[in-house]
């Protein structure tokens, strides 16, 4: 009985949340019927769009580290009110996340309580739609610092999953784009307590050029000591992807 209640508010939540244009337009994780399909269709939408006015696209993946053990408590029942939930859906959430405790077995020993401010069930039911909601203002105050800085990258989001995409006749010039991005988008997760996995970061260009293609590296080492060299294929989310989008 539980489960299903737990679904059920899920669902309601999902409803409001989008009724209330708080779900960010590019969030297609954590919401139903919003797959990995989705999310490969709509990048290849871009690519293709790109390719219409003879534009390569280039495109930085990122992955956030331990998403749902990090989401915090405090932050998402204000997130709550941000969405414009009822006050009677934020002081039960108030009284269902914080001030929680836990406590681990391991055979024969049993650890004291210990208080747990941060993170959901990652096999609940409500950590779909309460990861979705967390990352929504992330998105939006990302979108609005990415514009105000005349920044031109567009982004995508599959739960804790990014991916940033620049389109630009100049590979490097691309590259100087997402490299500002990447560099936004760790400063500003910082502030909601979660952190970029640098080891997973990927970049990726789709190029129609019949002839040999040999776009620069990515230097990321201010961000961690990293650079990105492209791939002749790239796997995200279960789809290869090759740089003409020929498989």
């Amino acid at each position: 009985m539980g489960k299903l209640i737990k679904k059920v508010i899920c669902n309601r939540l999902q409803f409001q949340a989008i009724s209330n244009n708080f779900i960010y337009q590019n969030q297609l994780g954590g919401l139903k019927f919003k797959s990995t399909t989705d999310t490969s269709i709509a990048l290849t939408h871009f690519i293709c769009m790109g390719w219409i006015r003879n534009i390569p696209t280039s495109t930085l993946a990122f992955d956030i580290s331990q998403f749902f053990p990090s989401l915090n408590h405090c932050l998402l029942t204000l997130i709550l009110g941000k969405a414009s939930f009822d006050l009677r859906v934020i002081k039960f959430f108030s009284n269902y996340l914080i001030s929680r405790r836990t406590q681990y077995f391991w055979n024969s020993f049993s650890s004291l309580f210990f208080n747990v401010d941060i993170g959901v069930g990652q096999g609940s039911a409500l950590s779909p739609i309460l990861s979705a909601l967390y990352l929504a203002p992330f998105l939006h105050i990302l979108e609005n610092h990415l514009k105000n800085l005349k920044i031109s990258v567009s982004i995508l989001s599959f739960v804790d999953d990014g991916l940033l995409v620049a389109q630009n006749k100049s590979i490097s010039f691309s590259n100087s784009l997402l490299f500002y991005s990447h560099n936004i988008v760790s400063n500003l997760l910082s502030k909601f307590g979660l952190l970029v996995e640098h080891s997973k970061t990927e970049v990726f260009h789709f190029s129609r050029s019949h002839g040999q293609f040999n776009p620069p590296p990515l230097d990321l080492s201010p961000l961690g000591s990293l650079i990105l060299y492209p791939k002749e294929s790239w796997r995200y989310l279960g789809f290869i992807f090759d740089r003409k989008l020929s498989f």
